[in-house]
């Protein structure tokens, strides 16, 4: 894939048209996914482009993907660059997106106890109650309700009882619009630094470090009281703060502590939001999936933890499918760390590289009539997302999205409890899903359906 320059003659590298000065903002940010997989089938695996005056190579498909989890791929990437702009507005060294190599070795084994599926273990049930309460709070029968809003709630409920022992609703709105911004202006530099200096962000940020420093007093008290095996993701990191300062010093706490809610909040909202309409847009899915959960729950909520995925075929086949038509790491951002040449193109160092992780999903060599909501495809013999490269939801190589596991269960739960639980409808009943791409790409906020009542 990737040879010595001097071994081949270098192959020129197209560049993208676009605006001046804008170049290729607009369409990126009507539809990132897509873009990518134009640039791909008009320029190949490797082109240049342009974005608010900033220059950036793009590389996709199964050759990209690939590459992220070699030796070579992990020498010739870094993170660094992306993400120092948001460590700044911090005021910490670095966060775990940020850094490569042996720090980020560090800060993942810190971490991932608390983000893995191990953290929820034995502790369905109380995921559920939680899940059952949001539904009591925020999806009153008879109502339209906002689901990407509804989810968010959902989504800071669990993760803040399950991974911190708390449940900050009251911050959901300051988490968002920080994460908006910080996203938008910082890391995928789309929008003007100015907007920086709006009172609304300058409000929820403060409110985002209130909460940080709350989340410090909890853990200082629960310091040294807690068994290892009972330590929450909170209690980890303090720790790692205490008795490695060196690795996690006092200036990274808020980052770190604040982490899941800006990790989960719109992740997990917009594709639990998406699996809702992708669902109920298929009358045929949604048979399935009504006939799994309630078998499911037929005997009550002390479901069998290790036989979950097994027991919901169908709905984790359009988890999946949801995944992979509205993915959430459309692309991942890096910047070269020396000289490479990658399928046969010149990359300088010190460049800033777009990496189409997403543009398989939407390929008919990997997944035959793409635009088609199939939740067959998965399922062996088929099991089409098998090929090398072809389905990358949770992003690639070292910077693998560390909660996979977690999230995994969270949403087939999650999912399985909204379908079990409530009778939801469409309006109007052939309504077609507009999406948003700020700070994540998913449903728009105003994506909203029919509580008619609850099913059980």
């Amino acid at each position: 894939m990737n040879i010595a320059a001097d071994s081949l003659p270098l192959r020129p590298t197209p560049k993208v048209r676009g605006l001046p000065w804008l170049g290729s903002v607009l369409a990126m940010a009507r539809d990132p996914a897509q873009f990518f997989v134009n640039c791909y089938r008009q320029y190949g695996p490797v082109c240049r482009l342009n974005v608010l005056g900033n220059p950036y190579v793009l590389i996709a498909g199964v050759e990209a993907a690939n590459f992220l989890g070699t030796r070579e791929g992990k020498e010739c990437l870094r993170s660094k660059e992306f993400w120092e702009g948001l460590v700044a507005e911090y005021g910490a060294t670095r966060t775990l997106t940020g850094v490569d190599g042996e720090a980020h070795k560090q800060l993942r084994d810190i971490m991932r106890n608390g983000y893995s599926k191990e953290s929820i273990k034995g502790r369905y049930q109380e995921l559920l109650a939680i899940t059952d309460r949001c539904f009591t709070r925020d999806w009153p029968v008879g109502q339209l309700v906002p689901v990407v809003e509804g989810m968010q709630y959902m989504v800071v409920d669990q993760l803040g009882t399950i991974l911190t022992g708390a449940a900050p609703l009251e911050y959901v709105k300051d988490i968002r619009t920080t994460i908006l911004h910080i996203l938008n202006v910082l890391v995928t530099r789309q929008r003007p630094k100015i907007l920086l200096k709006r009172p609304k962000y300058k409000k929820a940020k403060a409110r985002v470090f209130e909460l940080g420093y709350q989340m410090i007093e909890q853990a200082k008290r629960r310091y040294g009281k807690v068994p290892e095996a009972e330590r929450n993701l909170i209690d980890d990191i303090y720790a790692a703060h205490k008795e490695t300062p060196e690795v996690m010093p006092a200036s990274d706490l808020i980052v770190s502590l604040t982490g899941p809610y800006v990790a989960g909040l719109d992740t997990v909202a917009n594709t639990t939001a998406a699996i809702v309409y992708t669902v109920l847009k298929h009358p045929e899915v949604k048979a399935r999936v009504l006939k799994e959960v309630d078998e499911l729950f037929a005997g009550g909520d002390n479901i069998d933890e290790t036989a979950l995925m097994k027991r919901i075929p169908s709905l984790q086949g359009a988890i999946m499918e949801t995944m992979r038509l509205y993915p959430i790491a459309v692309a991942q951002m890096r910047c070269a760390t020396k000289d490479f040449v990658f399928e046969g193109h010149q990359i300088k160092a010190g460049e800033m590289i777009y990496i189409g992780t997403s543009v398989p999903h939407f390929m008919s060599e990997y997944f035959p009539e793409p635009m088609k909501f199939d939740i067959d495809r998965y399922a062996k013999p088929r099991a089409e997302h098998m090929a090398p490269g072809a389905y990358s939801p949770y992003g690639r190589g070292p910077h693998t999205c560390l909660g996979k596991s977690l999230a995994e269960v969270q949403i087939a739960l999650s999912m399985a409890r909204v379908f079990y639980k409530l009778d939801l409808a469409l309006e109007p009943e052939n309504y077609t899903l507009k999406t948003k791409t700020a700070p994540t790409p998913g449903p728009a906020m105003d994506f909203k359906v029919r509580v008619k009542g609850y099913r059980h």
